[in-house]
């Protein structure tokens, strides 16, 4: 490669899981960033997790230097975003990263969201819908959740409440009774959540009349990480983030 080209290939795209002890789980996240390399061919994509799974962020970094456009693969800003990935660049000097906003809300992961539903119950719609969301100590990144289910709610025109499995309230099952209170004999829960794992588990036990799967490697996933990526890529010259 000539030192011109060098200078004007594109920074690789790190993605920035949670990550899981469920074989599956990380398999779908393998399957999203696939996709990502489908969408983008030539375009380097590396996966580092921040909790529980291999490969670590920590790891991957010391794989990569100089420009990297950072993707958390995160549905909300909480304490990874604002804490464990800030702490990771700062610990690696050799790379100049700029991270992007996590993923959500975004009406991109609306349409992933209605359509994963629309698969769980073929051509049988419901009354209402729980969005389960991880939850999150930050009320900020609760809010996030509450406006990502405005967004469901404008693209499927029905009631969608938020819910959150841990940090927050009310819980699933809370959400889904207070609508059945409310009326609403038919309530869905829709998994608010990348993968398979503990919390998709747990959001299936609401007690709801249909649970969609996780969003796991819908294009629509795919194609917001990449617009993450653009946005960033595009801002300008990328500096490292302390």
């Amino acid at each position: 490669m000539s030192s011109t080209a060098a200078r004007t290939a594109a920074p690789p795209l790190l993605a920035v899981a949670h990550g899981t002890r469920d074989a599956d789980g990380m398999a779908e996240i393998g399957a999203l960033l696939e996709r990502v390399r489908g969408l983008r061919p030539g375009l380097r994509v590396e996966l580092g997790c921040v909790d529980v799974a291999q490969p670590s962020l920590a790891r991957t970094l010391a794989t990569l230097r100089g420009e990297v456009v950072v993707v958390p693969l995160l549905l909300g800003t909480g304490y990874h975003v604002r804490v464990d990935i800030p702490e990771a660049l700062a610990a690696a000097p050799q790379v100049r990263a700029r991270v992007t906003s996590a993923l959500g809300p975004d009406p991109l992961l609306a349409t992933a969201l209605a359509q994963r539903l629309a698969q769980a119950r073929p051509g049988r719609g419901t009354s209402a819908v729980v969005l389960a969301s991880a939850g999150s100590t930050d009320p900020a990144a609760n809010a996030e959740a509450a406006v990502m289910a405005e967004l469901l709610t404008a693209r499927l025109g029905r009631p969608v409440v938020a819910s959150y499995l841990c940090g927050g309230s009310p819980a699933p099952a809370e959400a889904v009774a207070a609508l059945r209170a409310e009326g609403h004999d038919e309530v869905a829960v829709a998994r608010y959540l990348l993968a398979p794992g503990y919390f998709a588990r747990l959001a299936a036990s609401a007690g709801g009349c249909v649970t969609s799967a996780p969003l796991g490697a819908h294009e629509a996933v795919a194609r917001l990480v990449l617009r993450r990526y653009d946005e960033a890529a595009r801002a300008g010259s990328l500096s490292r983030v302390a």
